[in-house]
């Protein structure tokens, strides 16, 4: 369902109206423009090179056909005016051609870099927002920004802006190269063109509004297959293969009658601009063939106005097309201008040469925490407690507890409301933010592996870890044994989000993931409560190792795995509840950890 309200979200996007604010934010994009000026003031040039001199192809072939109209006595000096302008025509096309191929060329190694850069740019940036901009976006959205809209824009800068500068430059030059050749049908072709550009522009938003539509449920039905083969496994189990094939069969009749009833507009539109088209060209011809016998005119001037009113009717009939391209560019350059103004957490990419040094004491003073989304839904309420290095502090109670947040906040993901969370001493928010996760680790209950190899999705935790110390790292995992087992060992392909793997062997993964990345604070996100009893017992013994040494936030649902916790914090409502240890709190029969251990006992016996 997320990915289909991305895709709707991002079908439905408006087209931008030209407001001085939205041309002010679309005009940011052009920074990455700057270290390219000059080539693309060259291509500039060339564009009105070819421009012109496309325009002096109905110019010479005016002169070709009075040339061939001449004095049929002077045959030598006829013949030579004809080849004269012959040639003169195929110079001009091969300049048009030597021009237009360094120009195309131009603008796209212009764009390829800028977009280039573009690219990294707002990915990096992406990396460096906060999880607060994550918790309120969507991923597809977030990819579509990366993909379809720089992709427009690079349609946009290699084709459409060099285009739609050559067609205003088309009309503009050849309605004053019009005027030229005669005033009179000039005025002649003008007062049909308004007609025609108004009925053009009501015809161009009404076919554009049914594009949009045939777009939205296009995107619908893709939606459909994305959210059936993501849940392939749930449309065999419940055996809905028809109903699937009905639902999808349905928005793809849907599409193909909106597309239909597009097709038949779209086919009027264009056949009355043909008809507009030719009945000006004939009108042109009509009213230029009457003034040949007066001498206002030649056959080869003519000649020359069709082809120049031909080359501006054209350019006037894509204009509205092209438009609609820059608009929408326009829209893509502001949404990707806006994300990378997002305020970024203070991250540095660059490569650590050092670790921090931490001995890992943490201390939560009177922390209160909400999600910016829920101000009114307190999370945490003045909560306090310390973990000296080295020490297990287990963290137990009801769903909604609290108990992530807490591990949220030791990682920084998020900053406390009010009070402050201290590490070795120092408030966390006085740490290089990228310098102190490097020294921290965690254990998800569910585990992300990578597409990549085995290998790859352990030296995560150390990126240039050797072959020997990811092995030693799988050894103390207990993820050796079934990894040598595979036929390709450490090369062994997990599949997309480690779908090749149980669920035993990716907590094992991260888990050895953890191992090599050698934190001074690890945190466990109930990492054993989704996993059978042996895997349970491979996974548990390979965190013993793990903690050891480290000072570890264990969140656990079996209260069974953290018996031997130094201290467990039972969080009721954002606040604790309870403190000890287990056999500590297990003593209290009217105590919220008593009371789960014997719900959960119950339930173990049932």
């Amino acid at each position: 369902m997320a990915s289909r309200r991305s895709a709707q979200a991002f079908a439905d996007a408006p087209r931008p109206t030209l407001t001085r604010a939205t041309l002010r934010k679309a005009t940011r994009v052009f920074r990455y423009l700057r270290p390219y000026r000059w080539p693309f003031i060259g291509g500039l040039l060339l564009l009105f090179v070819t421009t012109g001199l496309s325009l002096l192809f109905p110019l010479l072939l005016g002169q070709l056909v009075d040339a061939a109209r001449g004095d049929a006595g002077a045959q030598e000096a006829l013949l030579k005016r004809i080849d004269e302008v012959a040639l003169t025509l195929l110079a001009v096309f091969a300049a048009q051609a030597f021009f237009g191929f360094f120009r195309i060329f131009l603008f796209s190694w212009i764009t390829e870099n800028m977009l280039a850069r573009m690219r990294r740019d707002t990915y990096e940036h992406l990396l460096r927002l906060p999880m607060t901009f994550f918790a309120q976006r969507r991923v597809g959205e977030l990819n579509s920004r990366i993909s379809a809209d720089i992709a427009m824009l690079q349609d946009a800068l290699t084709t459409n802006l060099a285009e739609l500068i050559r067609q205003v430059l088309v009309v503009v030059a050849g309605i004053v190269l019009l005027t030229q050749v005669s005033i009179d049908l000039t005025l002649t072709m003008l007062a049909i063109i308004p007609v025609v550009a108004l009925v053009a522009v009501f015809f161009g938003r009404f076919v554009t509004r049914l594009s949009k539509q045939v777009q939205d449920r296009i995107a619908d039905t893709g939606v459909i297959v994305d959210e059936t083969l993501q849940g392939i496994q749930n449309v065999k189990a419940f055996a809905n293969e028809r109903w699937e094939a009905l639902r999808y069969g349905t928005a793809v009749h849907e599409a193909r009658g909106l597309a239909l009833k597009g097709a038949r507009w779209q086919g009027a539109f264009v056949s009355f601009i043909i008809l507009c088209m030719f009945g000006a060209i004939v009108l042109v011809i009509w009213r230029g063939v009457r003034m040949l016998p007066a001498g206002e005119i030649t056959m080869g001037e003519l000649f020359t106005f069709i082809l120049y009113s031909m080359f501006i009717g054209a350019s006037i009939g894509g204009l509205p097309e092209l438009v609609n391209r820059m608009l929408k560019a326009i829209g893509a350059s502001e949404r990707l201008m806006d994300l990378q103004e997002e305020a970024a957490e203070p991250i540095t990419l660059e490569e650590r040469k050092e670790q921090l040094q931490l001995q890992g004491a943490i201390a939560f003073e009177h922390v209160a925490f909400h999600y910016a989304s829920r101000a009114d839904v307190p999370v945490l309420r003045e909560v306090s407690f310390s973990a000296r290095p080295g020490e297990r502090i287990a963290l137990v109670g009801p769903s909604g507890a609290g108990k992530s947040t807490v591990a949220s906040l030791v990682l920084r993901f998020y900053d406390p409301v009010s009070g402050r969370v201290v590490i070795d001493g120092r408030d966390a928010r006085d740490y290089d933010l990228s310098a102190l996760r490097d020294r921290m680790a965690i254990v998800p209950q569910e585990v992300l592996l990578f597409g990549g190899s085995i290998r790859e999705n352990i030296a995560y935790g150390r990126p240039g870890a050797s072959d020997g110390e990811i092995e030693a790292a799988a050894r103390k995992a207990n993820a050796h044994g079934f990894i040598a087992s595979f036929p390709e060992g450490y090369k062994t392909i997990v599949g997309e989000r480690g779908i090749q793997l149980s669920g035993g062997q990716r907590q094992r993964i991260a888990i050895a993931r953890a191992v090599l990345k050698d934190p001074a604070i690890l945190i466990l996100d109930e990492a054993t409560s989704a996993l059978d009893s042996e895997s349970e017992r491979l996974v548990q013994e390979a965190l013993e190792q793990l903690m050891k040494g480290r000072t570890s936030i264990v969140i656990a649902h079996r209260l069974s795995t953290i018996r031997d916790a130094d201290r467990i914090l039972v969080l009721d409502k954002g606040v604790v509840a309870e403190s000890g240890t287990h056999e500590e709190l297990i003593a209290n029969a009217n105590g919220l950890y008593s009371s789960l251990s014997r719900l959960q006992f119950d339930q173990s016996m049932a």
